[in-house]
């Protein structure tokens, strides 16, 4: 069985057992989150939501909390003489999916 959830303003395809990076959550390492948002449940017989299915949940388990790699940012405008670098780390959320609830 697969779903299909919705979070940080991402979807996400996630299985049971499943690992994924997503926006910063809060929570400890080693504690229970719930998505309540599941737009897609499928398997053996589909339910598909309007926008979201009724009753459906992923419960996961924060792996840990840590930093996405660094991106440069660079703006230029030619011949003015500007020019300006700054750089981002996305804070993030590793996630392990532990089971998925489909409605009754």
């Amino acid at each position: 069985m697969y779903a299909v959830i919705k979070t940080g303003g991402k979807q996400y395809k996630v299985e049971e057992g499943d690992r994924l990076q997503i926006e910063k959550i809060a929570g400890e390492k080693g504690s229970e989150v719930a998505f309540d948002e599941v737009l897609f449940v499928g398997g053996d017989d589909y339910k598909l939501g309007s926008p979201t299915v009724e009753g459906a949940v992923v419960k996961a388990r924060v792996v840990r909390q840590m930093k996405g790699r660094k991106i440069i940012v660079f703006k230029m405008k030619r011949r003015q003489g500007y020019h300006k670098t700054q750089g981002h780390r996305q804070e993030l959320t590793e996630v392990m999916i532990t089971e998925i609830q489909a409605a009754k």
